[in-house]
């Protein structure tokens, strides 16, 4: 698992990847590590059904910096002995050895993610600085280590790597690419320094998170009776769920997260309090005080800056990039290029069909940004006589996951049932789990949790984690899987409603989890992921939520029962298309900066908040949007590094996206051609990281993807780019 472990865990975002089984195989020359018993609860193996399974129920935050620093001990011990092994060294006594070690940490860093991620708290944060400067400090004490990185390297330019698999040929290469790449060549001084500032990073990561969610917890709006006018009724009594967990009986909650602010800009007839909760939400980290986050933003970028260059690369982006799909900066902004002059093209289009419906009622305003989502779905309405509020009512949560379940069941073969309650212990009350089976053979495959509604000290966002991969070098594991999402949770006894986009992301989010259950890699490592690729699995999943036979089955009236009348479908389906212009920009301009903000000196950069409006204008940013993770709450960028210079990624996975679904379009049984399923679960899930990505997609499809699908699936020009 060192692989994983050595790529800087986001402080915001962890995924805890447990071990492998302790069953343990040896031979004269392989270095074994023998499972550990115990006493601090963090550390222990998972216990109980379905192959153990975490014990949320009997861990304590006193226990988490403790068991920490046992495992990062434990696990330098363990990388102590792989390196000094005076034997030859071997795929098997080294690369599979270091597979097998550090289990103990994989078990802390799936508690850790849940306490980060899922149930964070006032003394969790002050401790998370503390403990991700410790795993920095970890962290550089392997990469560092010369013997270890000379066995690797001797494995990897070795006649015996030749008679690998394919699948240890690249584990192979992955661990030597990831030792090379994090500053195992550096020495004296430049070691040293690159430690340091890793040390750095860590906590200013941690800081970032922190300040993020601080606001988002702080900046509440309270609305009485009289300042409801045209909100939905689901979205009012929700509001009045969230008032009265916080203490405010009789009022009206617009917390500050993306599922609760998008629903009010949309319905709120109140134009000042449209304001209100826009200014709220996005200027999360750009607030007076102590949670600012400018200047952690400019240190952060400052101190990338610097460790790439001890490696001798230019500039961050191009250290980053160039062991992912796209390779270098230049590449990823030229694919970012060709789309963005469609998009802000049909934001013009979008912002004169509103400020037209404006002027007609006689609003005597300008479109700004917080009418944006208000004007766009009076648009849709006379358009399209599409309403989003009535969509909506079709969109049950419940009938959405059990949507999920059937497309899992027709393109993986996978069933899900769901475990009594209280035999798998769960971190929150509102957490369900179902266990994945084969639906031909019965085979076991493995647990999907599923962790649904918002709740103060949860993160914003929607999100997938594993608590463990499936592997069989040492004994087949089996998964456990988790998705993670921030809809607003309804009154107890009524359906939980939500929007078509939260509907995709549910989606979305839900191909991650197949990802990871469909896994058939044999190494830990396998499970990891490359960027700009992993987020194309859980894009094409959303293209099934569209299809007949989701629709016909599961999008019924959460009242009557009734499916979602064929006339409401075709306007769905004529609409797709619609607000394409934001869609797009909102999330190109996040993208584009991100890959600004990592090619850029950052002495040249400034205030980062400044920097962002000067380069958005030059590119000809439209004032009625902002980016979608305004600089000072990037998260995917600013809160570790899993994302930055790599959030071009979405993009550039779309456009794999867009040719595949064209592949299921195409095929003579549709999305649910068993061909074309067979190929995709064999060749773009089954995989995972086992395999080069192009070369699975090529696999898959037959050649490269084609960005004119990507063009085309937007309504965009296709020669657009000219």
């Amino acid at each position: 698992m060192l692989k994983i472990k050595l790529t800087l865990l986001s402080a915001a975002v962890m995924v805890g990847l447990a071990g492998c089984s302790s069953t343990q195989q040896s031979n004269e020359s392989a270095v074994t590590v023998a499972e550990k018993q115990y006493q601090n609860p963090i550390l222990q193996p998972f216990s109980g059904p379905y192959q153990g399974v975490p014990q949320f129920d009997k861990v304590q935050l006193k226990d988490l910096e403790p068991a920490l620093d046992i495992a990062l001990a434990d696990h330098l011990s363990e990388i102590d002995q792989i390196a000094s092994n005076t034997a030859p060294a071997t795929f098997d006594n080294t690369i599979v050895a270091m597979e097998r070690s550090g289990q103990a940490l994989d078990r802390v860093f799936t508690y850790y993610g849940i306490w980060s991620a899922n149930n964070s708290s006032p003394e969790f944060r002050k401790m998370q600085g503390g403990l991700m400067a410790k795993y920095a400090k970890y962290r550089s004490q392997i990469t560092q280590n010369k013997a270890l990185f000379e066995r690797i390297k001797t494995v990897y330019e070795s006649p015996e790597f030749k008679q690998l698999s394919a699948e240890e040929q690249r584990i192979t290469w992955l661990q030597y690419n990831s030792f090379a790449r994090n500053g195992a060549t550096l020495e004296g001084e430049a070691a040293k320094r690159y430690a340091e500032i890793n040390l750095a990073l860590s906590k200013l990561h941690a800081d970032f998170a922190n300040n993020v969610l601080a606001d988002e917890e702080g900046y509440v709006v309270y609305l009485s009776k009289d300042q409801l006018s045209g909100l939905p009724a689901s979205y009012i009594t929700s509001a009045a769920a969230a008032a009265e967990e916080r203490g405010k009986p009789g009022m009206y909650a617009v917390t500050n997260t993306r599922s609760s602010m998008d629903p009010f800009l949309m319905y709120s007839t109140e134009r000042e309090l449209r304001k209100q909760v826009w200014q709220n939400y996005y200027s999360r980290g750009n607030n007076a005080g102590e949670h600012n986050n400018k200047a952690i933003i400019n240190e952060i970028l400052t101190l990338r800056h610097e460790r790439v260059q001890l490696l001798g690369y230019e500039n961050y982006a191009q250290w980053r990039l160039e062991d992912r799909m796209a390779k270098d900066p230049k590449n990823a902004m030229e694919l970012m290029d060709k789309v963005w002059p469609a998009a802000i093209a049909r934001v013009k289009e979008e912002v004169a069909d509103m400020q037209a419906l404006a002027d007609k009622e006689g609003a005597n305003i300008k479109i700004e940004p917080w009418d944006y989502r208000f004007y766009s779905e009076k648009v849709r309405k006379a358009k399209y006589d599409l309403d989003s509020n009535e969509v909506k009512q079709y969109l049950q949560l419940d009938k959405l996951r059990e949507a999920m379940f059937y497309v899992a069941g027709r393109l993986f073969n996978f069933e899900f049932t769901e475990v009594p309650e209280g035999s798998v212990p769960v971190f929150h009350e509102d957490v369900r789990v179902w266990e994945v089976t084969d639906k031909t053979s019965g085979e076991h495959i493995g647990l999907w949790y599923l962790d649904p509604f918002a709740r103060q000290g949860k993160r914003s966002g929607a999100w997938a984690t594993s608590y463990r991969s499936h592997t069989t070098f040492d004994g087949k594991t089996n998964v456990l899987s988790s998705n993670n999402s921030n809809f607003v949770k309804a009154p107890a006894g009524q359906a939980s409603l939500i929007s078509w986009n939260d509907a995709e992301t549910y989606f979305h989010e839900f191909g991650h989890a197949l990802h990871s259950l469909s896994s058939k890699v044999k190494y830990p490592g396998s499970n990891s992921g490359v960027r700009d690729y992993t987020e194309f699995q859980s894009q094409l999943l959303e293209r099934w939520l569209v299809t007949d036979e989701v629709i016909e089955r599961f999008l019924v009236h959460h009242e009557t029962g009734k499916p979602m009348p064929k006339a409401l479908v075709n306007k769905i389906k004529q609409a797709a298309n619609f607000n394409q212009g934001f869609a797009t920009t909102e999330y190109l301009a996040s993208a584009i900066m991100d890959m600004k903000f990592h090619t850029t000196d950052p002495a040249k950069i400034g205030d980062p908040v400044e920097f962002e409006r000067s380069q958005l204008a030059a590119i000809g940013m439209p004032s009625e949007i902002v980016m979608r993770h305004r600089t000072t709450h990037f998260g995917h960028v600013f809160s570790g590094e899993g994302y930055s210079a790599g959030y071009y990624g979405y993009l550039w996975a779309e456009v794999l996206t867009s040719d595949a679904a064209q592949a299921f379009a195409s095929a003579p049984g549709g999305f649910y051609d068993e061909e074309v399923a067979d190929r995709l679960v064999n060749y773009l899930f089954s995989v995972r990281n086992a395999m080069d990505p192009a070369e699975a997609y090529r696999k898959f499809r037959g050649r490269d993807a084609a960005v004119e699908a990507l063009m085309l699936d937007r309504g965009f020009p296709v020669n657009s780019e000219k």
